[in-house]
């Protein structure tokens, strides 16, 4: 992991980082001496060069003999997204060098100054250095990385504070990602309810309930997934309080962690059956959250829950056609053990909207791939209950680059999940729909009408080779959003 520093002298780099837009004309005062006029001349002839090529690259590098001067270049409509993109390129561009001085300044016609520059540069960057090697023994040479230290310089003294709100951020993206990663023999309910109990010395209170408690209390749809698994589930609640004036609770979080899907009796193809080990994805974006929000002290209530199950078949496992009493007491019939999650997801709807009555409820999962089959690997779904609710969301997807797109709930969707049998069913009858059907089962379980959101990150949660500011594997999508949509919704 690549050392973030902030006003230490410079000297001693092993490259210097300049930054000037593409649309600003390179000039000497744009250096402010950091390199000398010979230097100076030099990087302006490979810029002139570059232009007239009719390529603007964001990133120029100029190797002498002596040193390596690297010039940034963003647009002057670049948004904080873009920023952290640019500094996660700029990792890849510095990687093999020891250290970095960067010569951060306010980017013009723009609202960011040198700190706000600095501050999302060193979130890309760490977010570009991530990698999850725990379990392994050997590494070649090559992988690696040498950049140490990137040290952010300016004309006056930088604010530290920017920085330390992203640096918490990177942080949660990194703990949501490392959380994913974990193979399912590592990261059962149990250790993954106990990992999230240490984070209490974030001042977050984090409550625990065993199978004995949910079943006491009526999560029936959360334990049908259960039972056919040795390891036993519990759902983990954490509070966090930084509204102290204000009773309420300002939003809830919800998340899915199913932390291996088997599909149950109703089993998945054995191909690509290891990848679902990352179903708990919506659940680490939750608990992630959460830390995020304590670090960066939010003045915001905001309670997260999530259902930690793992989903096998055996003789005690649910069976296709078996009906179950929710939480909220509507009948469900299970027709397909495999489209769990929305019965993890159901009980923890209704118990957090019973019990905390807040103001508005998000949800996160990996829950369809039908998902995947309509937005691919880009962005997540979106659906809602609340017009204004998702407006919100939708904005803070766009300021933090990670996107949604906002699907349907009508009436005709819903009929598609009503059962003969029950009063709901867990699959509509056909394939059409996956996702809007999902969406709308959940929806049965909020009987409050509390303004929600569900957004279906299948398919944004696992990435099988790099991009931007991703690695392979756990991308950690979603903690970036959330955490924008909640320093939005503070300023409300």
């Amino acid at each position: 992991m690549t050392e973030i520093t902030f006003n230490q002298s410079p000297a001693d780099a092993a490259v210097k980082v300049l930054i000037a837009t593409k649309e600003e004309a390179l000039n000497y005062g744009v250096a402010g001496g950091i390199v000398s006029r010979a230097l100076f001349n030099q990087l302006k002839a490979l810029v002139e060069r570059e232009d007239a090529a009719g390529d603007k690259k964001e990133i120029l590098v100029l190797d002498t003999v002596k040193e390596t001067v690297v010039l940034l270049r963003p647009s002057n409509t670049v948004g904080e997204a873009g920023l952290q993109v640019l500094g996660g390129k700029l990792y890849g561009r510095l990687r093999n060098f020891g250290s970095a001085a960067v010569f951060a300044r306010r980017l013009p016609k723009t609202d960011f100054d040198a700190a706000a520059v600095a501050a999302n540069l060193g979130l890309g960057i760490e977010l570009e250095s991530y990698s999850f090697d725990k379990y392994r023994t050997t590494k070649k040479p090559h992988e690696y990385p040498k950049l140490e230290t990137v040290n952010f310089v300016a004309k006056d003294k930088l604010d530290k504070k920017g920085y330390e709100r992203c640096a918490a951020l990177a942080n949660a993206v990194r703990y949501a990602r490392d959380l994913t990663n974990e193979p399912s023999n590592e990261l059962t309910p149990e250790v993954y309810a106990k990992d999230i109990k240490r984070l209490e010395h974030l001042g977050l209170k984090v409550t625990l309930m065993d199978k004995a408690e949910l079943k006491k209390k009526g999560f029936n749809m959360l334990l049908s997934v259960a039972q056919g698994s040795c390891n036993d589930p519990y759902v983990a609640i954490l509070e966090y309080c930084g509204n102290k004036k204000k009773k309420g609770c300002d939003i809830a979080l919800v998340g899915k962690g199913v932390t291996f899907d088997s599909g149950g009796i109703s089993l998945k193809p054995a191909a690509g059956m290891w990848d679902m080990k990352q179903d708990m994805a919506g659940s680490a974006v939750v608990v992630a959250s959460l830390k995020a929000a304590a670090q960066q002290k939010l003045n915001l209530n905001v309670v997260g829950i999530v259902g930690l199950v793992e989903n096998m078949p055996s003789g005690s496992a649910t069976r296709p056609g078996d009906i179950v009493t929710s939480l909220s007491g509507k009948t469900v019939e299970i027709l397909n053990t495999d489209a769990e999650g929305r019965l993890v997801l159901g009980d923890c709807l209704t118990y957090v909207e019973k019990e905390y009555k807040p103001e508005r409820i998000v949800d996160l999962a990996t829950l369809t791939g039908a998902i995947v089959v309509a937005l691919g690997n880009e962005m997540a779904g979106l659906f809602s209950n609340d017009d204004v609710l998702s407006e919100l969301l939708s904005i803070s997807g766009e300021q933090s680059g990670e996107e949604l797109w906002r699907f349907p709930l009508t009436d005709a969707y819903r009929k598609l999940i009503k059962s003969d049998m029950a009063d709901v069913k867990n699959i509509s009858d056909g394939r059409a729909a996956g996702s809007i059907t999902a969406a709308c089962f959940l929806e049965e379980f909020l009987p409050g009408k509390t303004p929600w959101a569900h957004l279906d990150i299948a398919g944004m949660d696992m990435f099988g080779k790099p991009r931007p500011l991703y690695p392979k594997g756990a991308s950690g999508f979603g903690v970036r959003l959330i955490n924008r949509f909640l320093r939005n919704l503070e300023q409300k």
